[in-house]
């Protein structure tokens, strides 16, 4: 399989520690967190995605906000120049360790930041990565 993600959760993901979230949002991130450390690829989209999900039956899901797809511009421009590779819908890649550790010096630093603009878990995901990334659902690599 296959699981969906629109470019700002390439972020989320690497500091998702399980809380902070509404416990269907929680519950479901956990599981695609351990799809992607089982190694499973990533498709790009446009819009909602797999993470979206349980979100979607609301009212007025911000996950069709303008603010939310100008997120996942700037997420996806930022990603390209860490990864080098483009990250646009339909593109697919694996999400290795090499890359995930990219990724992480990248956000730690600051230089993969932009796609957070507004988000309000900014402060935890920071916390997550000042400590290494040892509370992540996907496991950093001990090395």
């Amino acid at each position: 399989m296959t699981v969906r993600l629109r470019p700002h959760h390439l972020l989320c993901i690497l500091t998702f520690a399980g809380r902070g979230y509404s416990p269907a949002f929680t519950d479901n991130l956990a599981v695609i967190a351990g799809r992607l450390a089982a190694g499973e690829d990533i498709e790009i989209v446009e819009g909602p995605d797999d993470i979206c999900a349980p979100l979607l039956g609301e009212v007025d899901p911000h996950c069709h906000r303008s603010s939310v797809n100008e997120r996942d511009d700037r997420a996806a421009n930022a990603v390209e120049q860490i990864l080098r590779r483009p990250i646009r819908p339909g593109g697919r890649f694996a999400l290795s360790d090499e890359r995930i550790g990219r990724l992480r010096d990248a956000f730690a630093s600051g230089r993969l930041r932009s796609g957070c603009g507004g988000c309000e878990w900014h402060d935890l995901c920071s916390s997550i990565a000042e400590q290494n990334y040892r509370e992540a659902a996907i496991a950093p690599d001990p090395s």
